[in-house]
């Protein structure tokens, strides 16, 4: 298996969720400005859609789209999922609502073409970060063990440290936490070289 990345793109969280789920898998680097892999490949060829991530199976098929490449992860490593009847619907919730309303609210905020347009995307940032950090049922998402959610929550927390987006205090706790697990500092270390 090998997993189509870009440096601080989502594609961290899937890489994070391989680590920690012990996977044996490849890295291949994607420039998104020329749109060519690390081995000289266009991209374009592999993903038409042209973004990352892309999980490229043993058997040569290829799955894209965060939500469902992190529900795949869960599936194969149910120590990364949400137990319970309704466990998998949950983590599903869990991801749609960061992937349509945090990830996508980022788009607002780098397309802004004035300062009111960057105010006004980051109070809307602000304001989905204060919901989600509402629903932590310990000292995760769902309880005192990571899902692929967190994965994924964490990466948006990176993208508000970059573009100076506060965020709640159980949300600064949590980012911590998760940079003291070993899996998360050595998928920030690869994609960091």
């Amino acid at each position: 298996m090998k997993l189509y990345y870009s440096p601080k793109a989502c594609s961290l969280a899937d890489h994070i969720a391989l680590q920690e789920a012990g996977a044996k898998f490849e890295l291949e680097r994607v420039n998104p400005a020329t749109k060519r892999t690390a081995s000289g490949r266009d991209f374009n060829d592999i993903n038409p859609k042209g973004c990352v991530p892309v999980i490229e199976m043993d058997d040569g098929s290829l799955l894209t789209e965060n939500v469902a490449i992190l529900d795949w992860i869960a599936a194969q490593f149910p120590k990364l999922g949400v137990p319970g009847e309704m466990g998998r619907t949950r983590l599903i919730e869990a991801l749609t609502f960061i992937s349509t309303e945090l990830h996508h609210s980022f788009r607002h905020l780098l397309d802004a073409k004035s300062e009111e347009e960057e105010a006004q995307a980051k109070a809307g940032i602000r304001i989905r970060f204060r919901w989600i950090s509402g629903t932590f049922k310990g000292h995760y998402l769902f309880d005192d063990h990571p899902s692929v959610a967190d994965f994924y929550l964490f990466v948006m927390l990176l993208w508000a440290e970059r573009f100076d987006v506060n965020v709640p205090t159980r949300l600064t706790t949590f980012k911590e936490l998760m940079r003291s697990r070993a899996a998360v500092s050595v998928a920030l270390a690869v994609e960091a070289a």
